[in-house]
């Protein structure tokens, strides 16, 4: 089972990396293959809304999308991470998710089944609308979505701190997350 983190921060090593690998890690110690993919190196263009992707079943524009989404496609879960920005997720997270859902869907339900929730760095609010906005694109993908103790949201704000490792209860939160995402792996896998 493979479980892929993608990290929507333009800020590589920051707070929101920091969160997914922290994820990942306890995953990847239960015995699962991770991989991190991070988008501040990458260019993923809005989507233009033209359609093209319904009739030939891949997004024409040209950027870093595809490579994601074969990643997507392939994986069996997948955990997206995102600062807040003005109470909303990273402009680049939105723009791949809106282009793989559209993308996706136009060839069939390719992600239901699939498990996965969002997972949020706030530096002090906007987290719950940030949290509730990615939550959503999970539900209309037909995702199965583990719960934790609380949201899966940490605090941190500094631009490449570590101010997130300081959050006791939202790492535990993220670590109960963890852990229930490879009990629903399981169960949905075997």
């Amino acid at each position: 089972m493979k479980v892929i983190g993608i990290v929507g921060s333009l800020r590589p090593g920051g707070n929101t990396e920091y969160a997914l690998r922290r994820v990942l890690g306890k995953v990847q110690a239960a015995g699962l293959e991770t991989e991190l993919l991070t988008l501040h190196d990458k260019t993923i263009l809005p989507c233009r809304g033209c359609g093209g992707c319904r009739s030939k079943g891949a997004c024409v524009q040209e950027d870093d999308l595809g490579p994601i989404l074969d990643k997507m496609k392939e994986a069996d879960s997948i955990i997206v991470g995102s600062p807040v920005y003005f109470s909303s997720a990273s402009p680049a997270l939105m723009s791949l998710l809106d282009r793989a859902g559209y993308v996706l869907r136009s060839s069939g339900s390719t992600f239901a089944g699939k498990v996965g929730a969002p997972v949020v760095v706030g530096r002090r609010a906007g987290h719950n609308f940030t949290f509730a906005q990615l939550l959503l694109w999970y539900f209309i993908n037909e995702f199965v979505i583990p719960g934790s103790t609380y949201w899966n949201v940490v605090f941190g704000g500094a631009a490449g701190a570590r101010d997130a490792e300081k959050d006791e209860e939202g790492l535990r939160t993220l670590d109960r997350f963890a852990d229930n995402l490879v009990t629903a792996l399981r169960k949905l896998r075997s």
